[in-house]
């Protein structure tokens, strides 16, 4: 259903969109402002991409998780992706991906989404469709390996020895270097 929305409900609307603004104040200012929302935006998105790298440094100097930075960086490649689409629909939520105030609001209601599904949720568990024989880890307790898991191999410890020489080009001698005892 998401797919369905992405690639063909959300084209058809920018292209309703564009028609109905060309419409209204002609084809050539709507081409214009699609032109400079894309150049304002690619303005926008370099700004905001080197101080969101700028946080992200800082915060690896600082020896923490990038965790906000990283979702800012996030943020920010998406949003700019949609403002190079050609779009009124995309370019509103680009901008609102790449201005910081809304960038923000977004990431405290995606944290507290993340907070209502909890830690020990996973796809897997979400959607409980494995194959049968795996037994993988989650609530219940630590991996069970079962049946299905093939036997470990024994370690071998190998110790190599060997000699490297440079290979002369046209018109060098070969040096034949020390020789080798066994």
């Amino acid at each position: 259903m998401f797919l369905i929305l992405l690639f063909i409900v959300l084209p058809l609307a920018e292209l309703w969109v564009i028609i109905e603004l060309g419409g209204l104040i002609g084809i050539w200012p709507t081409l214009a402002l699609l032109f400079l929302d894309s150049v304002l935006g690619a303005v926008l998105l370099k700004s905001q991409g080197t101080a969101a790298w700028r946080r992200f440094q800082t915060a690896l100097g600082e020896a923490r998780v990038p965790a906000k930075e990283i979702y800012d960086g996030a943020a920010i490649v998406f949003g700019g992706a949609l403002l190079l689409t050609p779009g009124f629909i995309t370019d509103i939520v680009g901008f609102a991906l790449l201005i910081p105030p809304t960038r923000a609001a977004l990431r405290r209601l995606l944290v507290a989404v993340a907070r209502r599904v909890g830690p020990t949720r996973s796809v897997f568990f979400l959607y409980d469709r494995r194959p049968s024989g795996w037994r993988g880890a989650g609530p219940t307790g630590p991996r069970d390996p079962g049946p299905s898991t093939p036997p470990r191999r024994p370690s071998r410890d190998y110790d190599f020895d060997g000699s490297a020489r440079e290979i002369p080009t046209e018109g060098q001698e070969l040096d034949p270097g020390p020789e080798r005892s066994r």
